[in-house]
């Protein structure tokens, strides 16, 4: 309880927290149902719903691209998260608004990419907070706030559900741009000013995003990719796979999305424990192992009460490498946590991309249940890619 307690030291974390709860709350609210409504309302086919997807996925990565050189280095993080949270009501609110294929793809995708900035943004400011509040468990730190995202989730569907039969999809895409619209004014009002931490040494260099340092990182980023194109692939085909080939229901499909992301709290929360006695690199690593686990039982599973019990390991592997896998990037770029959060959110960003081109095109082409043996075949490979570890980088650069 004491870890818990010193969390409170650090300044605004009672907003944090709220914050990140509301975020999660309004993101699960349309997760579930994302790919049914593309399909069956827009009238996508699977393969089409993959690409709106992946191109809406690539405007955040250019987004926080472009952000994430200034992030650190003098823009003030707060205009930065209001702006991208603003952007995101701006998105949702399209579904709404937009009732073709190419006004959804074009709004959705520069609304929603502008709200990519949001998390990555918000991380590296609690991270500035606890380096100011002298809190070195800075895992634990992020790997709480992480598990507040994922308790949204699982109070998210179960709102969307009563939206669906309420209100149909409208109202689910209504309460989310309200959610996000709260989120906009508490950080207007109560979310301080927040410039880059200035170092007390002026010879320290922070690394950029296209640094010497920073480029070091290419061997996780891409593994990191892969990682989250079967969490992407998971999101978008197992929904599909419950109602199409094992005859279950919208309910169970929020039963499982909704069990997951409780199951992530409490082991999210154990791993960021953990971290200081076993490195975030084997964790991830042994993360790999469990998600293998998961999508071959998805591929042998013949009832949605099966993939419902396999949400323990799909839980497992979700939470290491949303929990741990910030603190892995900011192991290497300690004083650049806006730097060391891009990268981890591009590579979540890209890594969804590539996961809902595969799950799209790889459900029309084999089936939504063969899919999960392609998720089985990259996971081997991020594990072999893992094994290539780089070496601990200077936690201080100097100017030559």
């Amino acid at each position: 309880m004491s870890r818990f307690k010193n969390l409170f030291q650090i300044k605004h974390f009672g907003l944090f927290i709220i914050c990140m709860l509301l975020i999660g709350i309004s993101v699960s609210i349309t997760v579930p149902y994302l790919s049914l409504y593309g399909t069956g309302v827009i009238g996508m086919s699977t393969g089409t719903f993959g690409i709106f997807m992946a191109i809406s996925s690539l405007t955040g990565v250019i987004a926080n691209t472009m952000i994430a050189n200034y992030s650190d280095t003098g823009m003030d993080r707060k205009w930065i998260i209001l702006a991208a949270m603003f952007s995101s009501a701006c998105g949702y609110a399209s579904y709404v608004v937009f009732d073709s294929f190419l006004g959804l793809l074009l709004s959705v995708s520069f609304f929603n990419g502008m709200g990519a900035a949001a998390m990555p943004q918000m991380f590296a400011y609690a991270h500035e907070s606890a380096t100011e509040s002298q809190i070195e468990d800075k895992t634990f730190v992020k790997s709480t706030l992480r598990s507040l995202f994922s308790l949204g989730f699982l109070i998210g569907p179960l709102i969307g559900t009563m939206l669906l039969a309420a209100f149909s999809y409208n109202g689910l895409f209504l309460g989310t741009t309200a959610i996000f619209i709260l989120l906009s004014t508490l950080v207007y009002f109560f979310l301080p000013k927040r410039k880059m931490a200035i170092s007390s040494k002026p010879n320290i260099r922070k690394p950029t995003l296209f640094s010497q340092e920073t480029k070091k990182l290419l061997i996780p980023f891409i593994a990191f990719i892969l990682l989250f194109a079967v969490v992407a692939v998971n999101s978008l085909n197992t929904p599909l796979l419950i109602i199409h080939e094992l005859n279950g229901s919208h309910a169970d499909v929020g039963l499982m999305v909704g069990l997951c992301a409780g199951l992530e709290i409490p082991i999210m929360l154990t791993f960021g424990a953990l971290s200081k006695k076993i490195s975030n690199h084997n964790i991830v690593m042994m993360s790999c192992v469990i998600g293998i686990f998961y999508f071959t039982a998805l591929g042998i599973a013949t009832s949605s009460w099966q993939i419902i019990v396999a949400q323990i390991l799909q839980a497992t592997f979700v939470a290491v490498v949303l929990g741990n896998g910030l603190s892995y990037f900011s192991d290497f770029l300690p004083n650049s946590p806006g730097v060391a959060a891009t990268v981890y959110a591009n590579a979540s960003t890209l890594g969804r991309l590539s996961g809902n081109l595969m799950g799209g095109f790889g459900a029309e082409l084999a089936g939504f249940r063969y899919v999960n043996w392609l998720c089985v075949s990259v996971l081997v490979i991020s594990f072999i890619v893992l094994l290539v570890k780089p070496s601990k980088l200077m936690e201080e650069v100097k100017e030559p």
